[in-house]
């Protein structure tokens, strides 16, 4: 065998433990997300945050993730999960945030999910409807923390990166579009009232009430009238033809 050949079949038996290496260790890239990635500025959203599992010897048994204080969200509900145990945590502001909803000094700060398991190999969704979304950001950041059975802690709490990069822990983010031109958002429903029907729009929609019908109710009647009479003419002419007749058998 040559060199060549030897060294050939090296690098390619290198390359296969790498691929290899990289294939079982992907697993360990994942992390926290929200999804859909991203909503319109305005808009009433349902996001569901998952949680992958990345331990072999641990179960996931909590879940909290932080709502920003900065672009607090008026309305904020949870879908339950079977299994799960969910708090709310509502807190003061650091500011007052206007809104046009008003001041906000109170908000959904905290969302804690606790009680279930998500098995080594598995993942979680945990669902939440939340709006009105800022008009004055790009994006919304929820920095989430993962609790595991065996007591590790993992943060996923890192910002984005200016650069475009991915941090090392990057915490779940939803990235804001602006609004469509059909409407200030999807689930936002139209406060415009239907406009007022026209004054001919009422007139036609209206039952009719024409004289037509007045007219031929008169026309029948008439006829009716007229036939009853030609029947009483003929009557008196039989009786007077047989009144004639009787008259000039007696003479």
């Amino acid at each position: 065998m040559s060199l060549s050949s030897v060294c050939r079949r090296a690098v390619a038996v290198t390359a296969g433990v790498t691929a290899l290496t990289l294939g079982l260790a992907l697993p360990a890239l994942a992390h926290v997300t929200i999804n859909p990635g991203s909503a319109e500025q305005g808009s009433f959203s349902k996001v569901a945050f998952r949680v992958p599992n990345e331990r072999d010897d641990a179960s996931t048994n909590k879940v909290e993730v932080a709502f920003p204080t900065d672009h607090p969200l008026p309305f904020v509900s949870v879908k339950p999960v079977p299994g799960w145990e969910v708090k709310v945590t509502e807190s003061k502001l650091p500011k007052p945030v206007t809104t046009e909803y008003g001041e906000i000094t109170e908000a959904v700060t905290k969302i804690t999910w606790s009680g279930g398991k998500i098995e080594p190999g598995q993942f979680q969704e945990f669902e939440v409807s939340m709006g009105a979304l800022p008009k004055d950001t790009d994006h919304l950041v929820f920095p989430a923390t993962q609790t595991y059975s065996g007591g590790e802690v993992v943060k996923w709490d890192d910002e984005p990166k200016t650069d475009g990069s991915e941090p090392e822990r990057p915490a779940p983010v939803l990235k804001l579009t602006p609004a469509s031109a059909e409407g200030d958002g999807h689930g936002t429903a139209s406060a415009t009232p239907a406009a007022a029907p026209s004054a001919a729009a009422a007139t036609l929609a209206a039952p009719s009430v024409a004289p037509v019908a007045a007219t031929d109710s008169s026309d029948g009647t008439a006829r009716l009238l007229g036939g009853v009479g030609l029947i009483a003419g003929l009557a008196g002419l039989v009786v007077g033809v047989l009144g004639l007749r009787r008259g000039n058998r007696a003479s």
